[in-house]
C-alpha cells in the first residue's frame, strides 16, 4: 500500500491546487516514452469523450429522464460515467484506436494492468 502512494500519477493533494500537476512540460517522463503526436491524439480522445458524457447528462435533464438535486450530484454522476466506460473494454478501446492503435482486439483489452515501477 505504501508503495502505491508513493508511486501516484497524480498525488492526492494534487486535486486542491490549481494548475496543472506538471508545470515543467519537459519535466514529464512521459516525453521519454510516448510519442508527443500519440499523447496529443489521447488528450483530444479524452476531452471529446468528457464532452459526450456532458452533452449526454445535459440531455437526459433536459429530457426529464434524470433529476439532479446539486452539482455536486452532477459531478459524482460525471464521474460515475467516466470511470464505468474507462473500466469497459469499449471505453479502453476506444483510446487505443484514438491513438491509432486500431489493430487491438476486444478481447485483448488488459481493464487492470500491472504497475511496472522502478
Amino acid at each position: 500500500m505504501e508503495n502505491e502512494s508513493k508511486h501516484a500519477l497524480m498525488p492526492v493533494n494534487a486535486v486542491s491546487q490549481s494548475g496543472s500537476a506538471v508545470i515543467d512540460p519537459s519535466a514529464s517522463p512521459f516525453k521519454v516514452v510516448v510519442d508527443p503526436v500519440m499523447r496529443a491524439a489521447i488528450k483530444k480522445a479524452l476531452f471529446d469523450l468528457i464532452d459526450h458524457h456532458d452533452d449526454s447528462l445535459a440531455g437526459y435533464v433536459i429530457d426529464g429522464k434524470l433529476a439532479l438535486e446539486s452539482y455536486k450530484e452532477y459531478v459524482e454522476l460525471f464521474a460515475r460515467a467516466l470511470r464505468e466506460t474507462m473500466e469497459s473494454p469499449e471505453g479502453v478501446l476506444y483510446l487505443l484506436r484514438s491513438a491509432g492503435l486500431d489493430g487491438v482486439a476486444p478481447e485483448n483489452v488488459n481493464l487492470r494492468p500491472e504497475w511496472r515501477w522502478k
